[in-house]
């Protein structure tokens, strides 16, 4: 793996989703969306994930206020990118062009998805086309 592209486990994970859906928020606000108790132990366990985000650059945490807020400094989409391409390094040498063959070729795509990669390959022959 990358060491510009940091894991991300899975709980840490939760986290994100819960700050890309809320923008910002607090330990208790993800503690409470993320645990139905919201007990002392599970808002330890958040703390301790946003302090791990945080030292992977992936979280910010404004200390304006008190309670402290969080915000995501990753977007869901970069980080699908980052997962993907440690994906294609660990499985196919690194070839996103192996990984994305794959994906298709495993034919789970709807007509929808399907319109939305005709759409995509053609906006990127256009800005190929542009280049040249």
């Amino acid at each position: 793996m990358s060491k510009s592209r940091p894991h991300v486990t899975e709980a840490e994970l939760a986290v994100l989703e819960v700050l890309w859906e809320q923008d910002r928020a607090t330990i208790r606000a993800i503690t409470d969306r993320l645990y139905e108790a919201g007990s002392t132990s599970e808002y330890a366990t958040v703390q301790k994930l946003l302090e791990r985000l945080e030292a992977k650059k992936l979280v910010a945490r404004s200390r304006s206020s008190v309670p402290h807020v969080f915000r995501a400094r990753v977007s869901r989409e970069r980080l699908i990118d980052s997962r993907l391409r440690d994906v294609a390094d660990a499985l196919c040498g690194g070839s996103m062009t192996s990984l994305l063959t794959q994906l298709v070729s495993g034919g789970k795509f709807d007509a929808e998805d399907v319109l939305r990669l005709r759409e995509l390959v053609e906006k990127l022959d256009s800005r190929r086309e542009k280049r040249s």
